[in-house]
Protein backbone atom coordinates (compact mmCIF):
# COMPACT_ATOMS: atom_id res chain seq x y z
CA UNK A 1 0.00 0.00 0.00
CA UNK A 2 2.48 2.20 0.91
CA UNK A 3 4.74 1.44 -2.21
CA UNK A 4 1.40 2.40 -4.27
CA UNK A 5 0.75 5.35 -2.59
CA UNK A 6 4.47 6.20 -3.29
CA UNK A 7 3.65 5.72 -6.98
CA UNK A 8 0.73 6.90 -7.76
CA UNK A 9 1.99 10.46 -6.55
CA UNK A 10 5.62 9.81 -8.70
CA UNK A 11 3.05 9.48 -11.57
CA UNK A 12 0.64 12.02 -11.22
CA UNK A 13 3.43 14.51 -10.78
CA UNK A 14 5.25 13.36 -13.87
CA UNK A 15 2.59 14.64 -15.69
CA UNK A 16 1.93 17.72 -14.38
CA UNK A 17 5.74 18.51 -14.34
CA UNK A 18 6.59 17.81 -17.88
CA UNK A 19 3.27 19.14 -19.67
CA UNK A 20 2.92 22.58 -17.11
CA UNK A 21 6.16 22.82 -15.96
CA UNK A 22 7.90 22.88 -12.56
CA UNK A 23 7.19 26.22 -11.24
CA UNK A 24 3.19 26.61 -11.64
CA UNK A 25 2.82 22.67 -9.92
CA UNK A 26 2.25 22.46 -6.22
CA UNK A 27 2.27 19.45 -3.94
CA UNK A 28 -0.88 20.49 -2.42
CA UNK A 29 -2.45 20.30 -5.68
CA UNK A 30 -1.08 17.25 -6.44
CA UNK A 31 -2.26 15.43 -3.30
CA UNK A 32 -5.64 17.28 -4.21
CA UNK A 33 -5.85 15.68 -7.46
CA UNK A 34 -4.81 12.19 -5.72
CA UNK A 35 -7.37 12.71 -2.73
CA UNK A 36 -4.66 12.52 -0.89
CA UNK A 37 -4.21 14.37 2.73
CA UNK A 38 -1.14 16.66 2.96
CA UNK A 39 0.15 14.66 5.22
CA UNK A 40 0.71 11.30 3.05
CA UNK A 41 2.38 13.80 0.65
CA UNK A 42 4.68 14.68 2.46
CA UNK A 43 5.94 12.17 4.46
CA UNK A 44 6.91 10.91 0.63
CA UNK A 45 8.22 13.95 -0.76
CA UNK A 46 9.05 16.66 2.26
CA UNK A 47 9.48 19.13 -1.00
CA UNK A 48 8.61 19.71 -4.50
CA UNK A 49 13.05 18.91 -5.53
CA UNK A 50 12.62 15.45 -3.58
CA UNK A 51 9.62 14.74 -5.82
CA UNK A 52 11.98 16.54 -9.17
CA UNK A 53 14.47 14.14 -8.48
CA UNK A 54 12.29 10.95 -7.68
CA UNK A 55 10.45 11.82 -10.95
CA UNK A 56 13.79 12.21 -13.30
CA UNK A 57 16.17 9.12 -11.95
CA UNK A 58 12.86 7.33 -12.60
CA UNK A 59 12.99 8.50 -16.20
CA UNK A 60 16.59 8.13 -16.66
CA UNK A 61 16.14 4.47 -15.28
CA UNK A 62 13.95 3.75 -17.85
CA UNK A 63 15.39 5.23 -20.57
CA UNK A 64 18.54 3.37 -20.12
CA UNK A 65 16.71 0.19 -20.00
CA UNK A 66 14.72 0.55 -23.17
CA UNK A 67 17.58 1.83 -25.57
CA UNK A 68 19.99 -1.06 -24.08
CA UNK A 69 16.98 -3.38 -24.79
CA UNK A 70 16.61 -1.35 -28.23
CA UNK A 71 20.58 -1.65 -29.22
CA UNK A 72 21.67 -5.23 -27.53
CA UNK A 73 18.91 -6.99 -29.43
CA UNK A 74 19.83 -8.92 -33.15
CA UNK A 75 18.41 -6.60 -34.95
CA UNK A 76 19.09 -5.17 -38.55
CA UNK A 77 20.20 -1.02 -37.66
CA UNK A 78 17.25 -0.31 -39.44
CA UNK A 79 14.72 -2.05 -37.16
CA UNK A 80 16.75 -1.07 -34.60
CA UNK A 81 16.58 2.81 -35.65
CA UNK A 82 12.81 2.43 -36.18
CA UNK A 83 12.25 1.62 -32.85
CA UNK A 84 14.74 3.65 -31.07
CA UNK A 85 13.22 7.00 -32.71
CA UNK A 86 9.78 5.41 -31.73
CA UNK A 87 10.66 5.16 -28.25
CA UNK A 88 12.71 8.83 -28.41
CA UNK A 89 10.05 10.73 -30.26
CA UNK A 90 7.23 9.24 -28.00
CA UNK A 91 9.66 9.83 -24.42
CA UNK A 92 10.69 13.54 -25.58
CA UNK A 93 7.68 14.40 -27.08
CA UNK A 94 6.26 14.68 -23.32
CA UNK A 95 8.65 17.17 -22.43
CA UNK A 96 7.08 20.88 -22.64
CA UNK A 97 9.20 23.64 -23.23
CA UNK A 98 8.01 25.12 -19.90
CA UNK A 99 9.29 22.22 -18.25
CA UNK A 100 13.03 22.25 -20.09
CA UNK A 101 13.34 26.27 -19.25
CA UNK A 102 12.58 25.71 -15.50
CA UNK A 103 14.88 22.51 -15.20
CA UNK A 104 17.64 25.10 -15.45
CA UNK A 105 16.21 27.71 -13.66
CA UNK A 106 15.12 25.95 -10.79
CA UNK A 107 16.98 22.52 -10.91
CA UNK A 108 20.34 23.36 -12.20
CA UNK A 109 22.53 20.52 -10.40
CA UNK A 110 19.83 18.02 -11.06
CA UNK A 111 20.30 19.14 -15.01
CA UNK A 112 23.85 18.28 -15.00
CA UNK A 113 23.11 14.95 -13.55
CA UNK A 114 21.11 14.79 -17.25
CA UNK A 115 23.68 15.75 -18.88
CA UNK A 116 25.99 13.67 -17.20
CA UNK A 117 23.65 10.32 -18.17
CA UNK A 118 23.36 10.96 -21.57
CA UNK A 119 27.21 11.73 -21.69
CA UNK A 120 28.38 8.47 -20.44
CA UNK A 121 25.07 6.14 -20.32
CA UNK A 122 23.45 6.73 -23.37
CA UNK A 123 25.45 7.87 -26.14
CA UNK A 124 28.15 5.17 -25.23
CA UNK A 125 25.40 3.16 -25.82
CA UNK A 126 24.43 4.58 -29.43
CA UNK A 127 28.18 4.24 -30.27
CA UNK A 128 27.30 0.80 -30.47
CA UNK A 129 24.28 1.17 -33.23
CA UNK A 130 26.43 3.31 -35.77
CA UNK A 131 29.21 0.80 -36.08
CA UNK A 132 26.45 -1.82 -37.10
CA UNK A 133 25.31 0.66 -39.38
CA UNK A 134 28.88 1.06 -40.74
CA UNK A 135 28.95 -3.03 -40.64
CA UNK A 136 25.90 -3.75 -42.28
CA UNK A 137 26.44 -0.99 -45.08
CA UNK A 138 24.05 1.90 -44.67
CA UNK A 139 26.36 4.01 -43.32
CA UNK A 140 29.47 5.22 -45.53
CA UNK A 141 32.49 3.86 -45.32
CA UNK A 142 34.53 6.44 -45.19
CA UNK A 143 32.82 7.60 -42.35
CA UNK A 144 34.49 7.90 -39.10
CA UNK A 145 32.22 6.57 -36.59
CA UNK A 146 33.78 8.49 -33.78
CA UNK A 147 33.85 11.51 -35.46
CA UNK A 148 29.96 11.27 -36.33
CA UNK A 149 29.33 10.33 -32.41
CA UNK A 150 31.60 13.52 -31.79
CA UNK A 151 29.38 16.00 -33.89
CA UNK A 152 26.33 13.46 -32.41
CA UNK A 153 26.98 14.24 -29.04
CA UNK A 154 27.66 18.01 -29.32
CA UNK A 155 24.51 18.62 -31.32
CA UNK A 156 22.53 17.09 -28.61
CA UNK A 157 24.35 18.69 -26.15
CA UNK A 158 24.48 22.23 -27.33
CA UNK A 159 20.86 22.14 -29.07
CA UNK A 160 18.81 19.85 -26.54
CA UNK A 161 19.34 21.55 -23.12
CA UNK A 162 17.31 24.63 -21.72
CA UNK A 163 19.02 28.04 -22.68
CA UNK A 164 19.39 27.09 -26.62
CA UNK A 165 15.14 25.61 -26.75
CA UNK A 166 14.32 28.68 -24.28
CA UNK A 167 15.75 30.95 -27.27
CA UNK A 168 14.29 29.47 -30.11
CA UNK A 169 10.61 28.52 -31.32
CA UNK A 170 11.93 24.71 -32.07
CA UNK A 171 10.55 22.48 -29.53
CA UNK A 172 12.78 19.70 -27.94
CA UNK A 173 11.23 17.18 -30.05
CA UNK A 174 11.23 19.08 -33.31
CA UNK A 175 14.77 19.53 -31.97
CA UNK A 176 16.12 15.98 -31.63
CA UNK A 177 14.03 15.24 -34.53
CA UNK A 178 16.28 17.66 -36.88
CA UNK A 179 19.62 16.37 -35.40
CA UNK A 180 18.99 12.92 -36.21
CA UNK A 181 17.54 13.99 -40.05
CA UNK A 182 20.57 16.09 -40.86
CA UNK A 183 23.57 13.91 -39.22
CA UNK A 184 22.15 10.52 -40.58
CA UNK A 185 21.60 11.85 -44.06
CA UNK A 186 24.72 12.85 -44.53
CA UNK A 187 25.53 9.45 -43.16
CA UNK A 188 24.27 7.21 -45.09
CA UNK A 189 25.15 5.34 -48.69
CA UNK A 190 23.43 7.13 -51.78
CA UNK A 191 22.23 3.30 -51.75
CA UNK A 192 20.54 2.81 -48.25
CA UNK A 193 19.12 6.12 -48.80
CA UNK A 194 17.06 5.41 -51.83
CA UNK A 195 16.53 1.73 -50.70
CA UNK A 196 14.98 3.00 -47.11
CA UNK A 197 12.62 5.23 -46.80
CA UNK A 198 12.21 4.99 -42.90
CA UNK A 199 13.61 8.49 -41.88
CA UNK A 200 10.16 9.77 -44.06
CA UNK A 201 7.95 8.33 -41.59
CA UNK A 202 10.36 8.97 -38.91
CA UNK A 203 10.35 12.23 -38.95
CA UNK A 204 6.45 13.05 -40.43
CA UNK A 205 4.89 15.48 -38.11
CA UNK A 206 2.33 13.41 -35.59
Amino acid sequence: MILEEKDRIVESASEKFLSQGISKVTLDEIASDLRMSKKTMYKFFPSKDELLRSIVHLMMGRMERQIEAIVSSNKPFPEKMTELMAFAGKFIGRLSTQFVHDMERFAPALWKEVETFRRERIFSRLEKMFVQAKHEGFFRSDLDHTLFMLMFLHSMQGIMNPHTLSQHSFSAQQAFKGIFKILFEGALTDTARKEFHFFDSLFSEQ
